[in-house]
């Protein structure tokens, strides 16, 4: 959206980048629907934190649940107005026409993280959920050297598509629309983690009760193909 043409009313969202496409849709959808304006930004989930904790004016803020309960908490956010909107799971990824290793089972997705020369994961939830599952099987000191966070904002895919890791690991909703990848499958049980992804009403919003309807209706029924179309789950 050409930000010179929104209008001052606007609502404004920002968001991770787990949700960017899916927020983008359904911004466009309800403002068609309803004739209010909605303006979405999308950076990554530290840098949003990081400006909302400056006080940059937003409307809404959609990060990890988490996120938006420590906004809530230090007064960035108002209290009582937390929607839950969708919950993402992790994927694999390897680039587009590369082996493609067993990754069923947790025993097999073992095998395939000591093989690969070069393994990429986020700074959001996905990432820090990896780290804690290579600790939990002893070879975290071992692939440390191999091992590349992509940087707040950088798409964990776009380092899988350039050769410069061989694994990737990010939201399912990050990956599955990267040219350059394919898309192994989700993590398997006993390693899967389904990360929440919720709204919050800015504090220093001017017209909260507007913001929290939007929201309502994002979590809604209405944004279901929106959420299968981005690989994402209903939040319950």
């Amino acid at each position: 959206m050409n930000t010179a043409s929104v209008p001052p009313d606007a609502i404004h969202l920002i968001g991770s980048m787990a949700t960017r496409q899916f927020v983008a849709e359904l911004a466009a959808q309800y403002q068609r629907i309803s004739g209010r304006a909605v303006r979405a930004e999308a950076a990554g989930g530290v840098d949003v934190v990081r400006r909302v904790r400056a006080d940059e004016a937003f409307d809404a803020v959609l990060l990890a649940a988490k996120s938006v309960d420590e906004l809530i908490a230090a007064g960035h956010l108002r209290a009582g107005c937390r929607v839950d909107l969708v919950r993402s799971g992790v994927s694999v990824a390897v680039r587009a026409g590369a082996a493609k290793p067993d990754i069923a089972t947790e025993e097999a997705l073992q095998r395939a993280v000591l093989a690969a020369p070069g393994i990429a994961c986020s700074t959001g939830p996905s990432g820090v959920h990896l780290q804690q599952v290579f600790e939990r099987w002893g070879m975290a000191a071992q692939i440390a050297a191999r091992t590349v966070q992509a940087p707040p904002g950088v798409p964990v895919g776009s380092l899988v598509a350039e050769g410069r890791v061989a694994l990737g690991f990010q939201q399912l909703s990050e990956l599955m629309h990267l040219g350059g990848i394919e898309v192994l499958g989700p993590l398997p049980p006993g390693v899967q983690i389904l990360t929440t992804f919720s709204g919050g009403v800015a504090s220093a919003s001017a017209q909260p009760g507007a913001v929290n309807e939007l929201l309502q209706w994002m979590a809604g029924p209405a944004a279901e193909a929106a959420r299968q179309r981005h690989g994402l789950l209903a939040a319950s």
